[in-house]
């Protein structure tokens, strides 16, 4: 394979909405470079960059893929992003390692909210970016729609290159503003219809209006009437790109595909080479401080791990992004994050599925390396003697959460070493143990994601699991004073058993936990029997006598009691302390109590009295409101029983548009109604 330098490198993110045609852009793309002969198709699960079995069965992108093209003198790493909004981190990790980003919008369906989303990722990352208005040859479609959709959604500053010939049936190619030639939509010359050319006219004036505002001495020989001309045009259109102050609209269709050989010279005449790119800034671990990272062959190894898939046969591949420095196959590198040596065997370059070997990767490029031991996504490879670490990635909140419980016993044995293999492939993906229900808890982004990873089990693993709402960790408590006398005595053959406590019991603040105290006075209670006092207080701590759940909130005192000389035994005092809370809790007006999560929900100021409204009917105590980058932050407390679905509820009355995250606040006496029915449910559950 050629060798190609680092100027001729484009990395380019394919972003949006889903179902707006990225898949089979980046199809049309290997397609026109010759990589592959003929064009494959989502809905026959053909296309390179959708070869998982989920994709291809769902129809949509699940996983992030790498298309690398030859487009004449450049390699353009096209980096092919899911648009559904469960799989935003394999977004924000291909922004992450990206120079560019081709925004790709529907000319039928218009600007939709998972564009409206990763286009504030790509804002957020000051990413030069394209807009791509696809689908040119589809019902309804509209490009001057479109256009001001774009500009009113997303940004004034965007722009049309291209003006289109027809729509749908009557689509016929594109006029490129700038030279004001038309192409066919088989990339051939042809004549402008005459009909269309004072429109054309029209949108080549406010082009070139847009582009003299980036330079003075320009905008002057604009308004003295003299003709700019084309060269200047590409100068200052490849100045304001490269600064974001202009965002390129072009069109077509990706399925024809009509207006790809334009674009792909679009990625490479405007959007910026890992040279010309932003600033990236790494940590030297030796003087703990930043330094630019320079994208030079010569410079010291700094390259990022964004991505792992594992595969149970094939093992694990990590995909690398190298800033400075290179990466040759069979060689040595440090990992900075571990702080360990990894041995680098074949280092490949990835298309999709398909796997080429190559003997390095060099600053700017993009390449994949299997079996590393302890490398895992995020971490920064680079070289002992001169240890650099890049910014970890950043993920979204993984606030959709589901209980796993194995099928079998098997499946017991074999889902642990299944989940941490999940959860390395995809960092949204989180695993725990909650310590008060027993449950091992499975978090994602959503439900579709949540679903994808439990079939991902049973597919890649053999674990197959059954899932279930979690259960709300409940918690016991009294409200009033109590004191409690319990007199353990059992006379059989030989000796007997005799255990005397009297117990004083207080509810404690919320918070406050579980305390035990003594305040025996005159021996009455042995000092060697307290410790089995303690230990069945503590015993009688873990089931409440409302519904079995944890006591909290209360301090037990051994205040008296009593023992017999030849009875008595550190068992007998045990469950005469076990039983003496067990009454002394019936005496104090127990009470159920509930978990209360602090919710900070952002949403477009528009559907803050659907939130709010919603949110009242989720027992919901609202704290107040204000404004944060243009939209509204609700900060409310809330039951977790009422919100282990929000994540659905949020996406529902948002039309995807708002997020939220929680943090638990206290624990709050449950209102009466409602805790019957919970104490109901448990002691039927333990039966």
């Amino acid at each position: 394979m050629q060798d190609y330098s680092t100027e001729a490198i484009r990395n380019v993110a394919l972003i949006s909405h889903s179902g707006v045609g990225k898949t089979t852009l980046s199809e049309a793309a290997l397609f026109l470079s010759k990589a592959i002969t003929r064009l494959g198709k989502v809905s026959d699960g053909t296309t390179a960059s959708d070869f998982d079995p989920e994709e291809i069965k769902r129809q949509i992108s699940i996983n992030l893929s790498l298309i690398p093209v030859f487009w004449r003198d450049s390699k353009i790493n096209l980096i092919d992003t899911p648009g559904y909004a469960d799989f935003m981190g394999e977004v924000k990790a291909a922004l992450r390692v990206a120079d560019g980003a081709i925004v790709v919008v529907c000319a039928a369906s218009g600007v939709e909210v998972g564009t409206e989303q990763v286009w504030e990722y790509a804002e957020a990352e000051t990413l030069p970016r394209l807009i791509f208005i696809n689908k040119m040859d589809r019902e309804n479609a509209n490009f001057q729609r479109t256009v001001e959709e774009i500009q009113d959604k997303l940004a004034r500053r965007c722009v049309p290159l291209q003006f289109p010939i027809g729509a749908y049936t009557t689509f016929k190619g594109m006029v490129d503003l700038i030279e004001m030639k038309a192409y066919g939509a088989t990339e051939e010359e042809i004549e402008i219809p005459p009909a269309m050319e004072t429109e054309i006219k029209e949108y080549r004036e406010k082009l070139v209006e847009m582009v003299v505002e980036l330079d003075d001495d320009l905008t002057l020989k604009y308004l003295e009437g003299e003709e700019i001309t084309s060269e200047e045009l590409y100068s200052m259109l490849r100045q304001g790109i490269r600064g974001c102050k202009l965002v390129p609209i072009l069109t077509g269709s990706a399925l024809l595909p009509a207006g790809m050989h334009q674009l792909l010279k679009a990625i490479c005449d405007y959007l910026p080479s890992p040279q010309d790119a932003r600033e990236v800034t790494a940590t030297n671990l030796q003087t703990q401080q930043q330094e630019i990272v320079t994208p030079d062959v010569g410079s010291p190894l700094a390259a990022l791990v964004f991505k792992s898939s594992v595969d149970p046969y094939v093992g694990k591949l990590n995909y690398f992004r190298v800033y400075s420095g290179s990466i040759e196959s069979n060689s040595q590198v440090w990992n900075a994050s571990k702080e360990q040596s990894e041995r680098i065997g074949q280092i490949y370059m990835l298309r999709g599925k398909t796997q080429e070997a190559v003997n390095k990767v060099a600053a700017g490029d993009i390449g994949a390396v299997a079996k590393l031991s302890v490398t895992a996504t995020g971490d920064t490879l680079s070289t002992q003697a001169y240890p650099l670490s890049l910014q970890v990635l950043e993920s979204p909140p993984s606030n959709f959460s589901v209980a796993l419980y194995p099928s079998t016993k098997l499946d017991v044995d074999k889902m642990g070493t299944a989940l941490s293999r999940l959860v390395e492939e995809d960092t949204t993906l989180k695993v725990r143990r909650d310590p008060d229900t027993g449950e091992t808890i499975l978090m994602g982004i959503g439900d579709t994601q949540v679903e994808v990873a439990v079939e991902k089990m049973q597919r890649k693993f053999g674990v197959k699991i059954d899932t279930q709402l979690p259960k709300v960790p409940y918690k016991e408590t009294i409200r009033i004073p109590s004191k409690a006398d319990y007199k353990h005595k059992k006379q059989t053959g030989g000796h007997g058993q005799y255990g005397h406590v009297i117990l004083g019991l207080d509810p404690l603040p919320r918070g406050g936990g579980f305390e035990f105290a003594e305040r025996i006075v005159g021996g009455v209670v042995p000092k060697n029997y307290i410790p089995a006092v303690e230990k069945g207080v503590l015993e009688a701590q873990h089931e409440g006598i409302l519904a079995r759940y944890p006591v909290v909130d209360v301090k037990v005192t051994l205040v008296d009691g009593s023992f017999h000389p030849v009875d008595s035994s550190e068992i007998s005092f045990k469950i005469a302390a076990t039983q003496a809370v067990k009454k002394g809790l019936s005496q104090g007006q127990p009470v159920l109590l509930e978990p209360i999560m602090h919710l900070h929900v952002t949403v477009p100021e528009s559907f803050t009295g659907d939130i709010i409204s919603d949110l009242n009917t989720k027992r919901a105590k609202v704290l107040g409101m204000f404004p944060q980058d243009g939209g509204q932050v609700i900060e409310a407390d809330v039951p977790l029983a009422e919100i282990q679905r929000y994540a659905i509820d949020v996406r529902s009355i948002t039309q995807g548009r708002g997020t939220y995250t929680t943090e638990f606040s206290c624990y709050e006496e449950v209102p009466s109604h409602l805790a019957q029915k919970i104490i109901e449910g448990r002691m039927a559950e333990k039966e």
